[in-house]
């Protein structure tokens, strides 16, 4: 898993980097997609400003790609945006090298459309350029542009960041008049896409230099090999030196360049289809197309199969001999043979029971009112000491007997408490 940027977006891996700071493929767990962040990469005042405004831009056209949300983490800050995974108009022209006229019309025409809303919103770009102009992967569908990096571009009447005579941009894409240090201006936009026209349309980069140089000692040139005139005529009016003669807005331009798209000859049977391929690459491992995965849980380890036990040889099944018939209870012959021919063996003879047998006990033992009733008729008996005999057998044990009732055993204990009494107080007069 990624580092998690101030408790939301986790940034994957690296996808680009722009001219303040890197640009990551991050998951946004809000909002549940996957977005491109812009990490800022230094920290000075200077830079952090630009990143500041920057990131305050909100353009919601389909062809801008401007910030959608940013986020600070102690010394580091970010932005988000859509995540644009067809690369840029630099791997396209990598790819085929010049591009089909037809095709180049397209583009032109979104990248138009697109500057037409940021000019509405009263931003200068300040850096159009190939590398800039991100591609949808629509494969070999209708291409879709969008125009991104915002890092240098100011709005109109805002103060500038840079010190005087110092130009910010790409070399190779300046306007005549920003070389001279003019306050940036619609049309320096312009300029830069006309020259990005020419680097889509010849595959390598033009000379602006040199072209400025042409254009201010002859004039408008004539149309370059491969180019239609009716294009070359749009393309002129956006490459002209001197701002007061070029478009003037972004959307003159466009409605110019459809009337020069009706003047197109149709495309031939033979040429190639242009196809945008998805330039970011696969998920890395712990991600999938709906976001994170889990975390996967560890596998029990497989239980070991019981061993087969080993089986004692089966014997064969024997069945016992049936047992034969007990005669009847009322049958007169014992341990002789019956009428069907089957031997009868007598009964076992019965054993006279012990005296001191429960079942002896119990049947001679009185009843519990037969007991009460002995109890308070029979006179009180002392018990007789039998001398101990050693060599005859045990006898039984004498059958319990109660001891005295209640009714004599009292006056003689007062009798005899009362004769101690008596003795104890004579003894203490002498």
């Amino acid at each position: 898993m990624g580092e998690i940027f101030a408790g939301r977006y986790e940034l994957i891996d690296p996808v680009g980097r722009g001219g303040v700071g890197a640009v990551w493929r991050a998951w946004d767990h809000r909002r549940r997609r996957y977005v491109a962040a812009k990490v800022l990469q230094q920290s000075d005042a200077h830079t952090l400003l630009r990143f500041v405004r920057e990131q305050a831009l909100r353009i919601d056209h389909p062809h801008v790609l401007a910030p959608a949300s940013w986020a600070a983490d102690d010394d580091k800050v970010l932005f988000t945006m859509d995540l644009v995974s067809g690369g840029s108009l630099a791997h396209v022209i990598g790819d085929y090298g010049p591009l089909p006229p037809r095709f180049v019309c397209t583009l032109l025409d979104q990248l138009l459309a697109g500057l037409a809303a940021v000019h509405a919103e009263g931003v200068v770009h300040r850096d159009i350029k190939p590398a800039n102009i991100l591609m949808e992967a629509t494969g070999t569908a209708r291409p879709h542009l969008r125009l991104s990096d915002f890092g240098i571009s100011m709005r109109k009447g805002e103060p500038r960041l840079t010190e005087t005579n110092y130009v910010v941009g790409t070399p190779g894409y300046f306007a005549p008049e920003q070389l001279m240090g003019a306050e940036p201006d619609f049309p320096s936009d312009l300029f830069a896409v006309g020259l990005v026209a020419l680097y889509l349309l010849q595959g390598q980069k033009p000379d602006s230099r040199a072209l400025i140089e042409y254009f201010a000692a002859h004039g408008t040139p004539g149309a370059p090999e491969g180019i239609p005139e009716p294009l070359w005529q749009v393309l002129a009016g956006l490459l002209q030196p001197d701002p007061h003669a070029r478009f003037r807005t972004a959307t003159g331009a466009r409605k110019a360049l459809t009337a020069a798209v009706e003047l197109l000859p149709e495309p031939g049977a033979d040429d190639e289809p242009v196809e945008v391929f998805d330039q970011i690459g696969p998920l890395p491992a712990g991600f999938g197309p709906q976001g994170p995965l889990p975390a996967a849980e560890p596998k029990p380890e497989p239980e070991p199969e019981p061993q087969p036990q080993p089986q004692p040889e089966s014997q064969p099944e024997t069945t016992p001999p049936p047992l034969p018939p007990q005669p009847p209870a009322s049958s007169p012959v014992s341990g002789a043979m019956s009428e069907t021919g089957s031997f009868h063996l007598p009964p076992p003879p019965q054993q006279p029971l012990h005296p001191q047998h429960p079942q002896q006990l119990l049947a001679h033992a009185p009843t519990e009112a037969v007991r009460h009733e002995q109890a308070l008729t029979r006179p009180y008996t002392a018990p007789q000491l039998q001398p101990q005999q050693t060599s005859a057998p045990t006898a039984a044990p004498a059958p319990h007997r109660p001891g005295p009732p209640l009714k004599v055993a009292v006056p003689v204990l007062l009798l005899a408490l009362a004769c101690f009494a008596v003795g104890f107080w004579a003894l203490s007069r002498i």
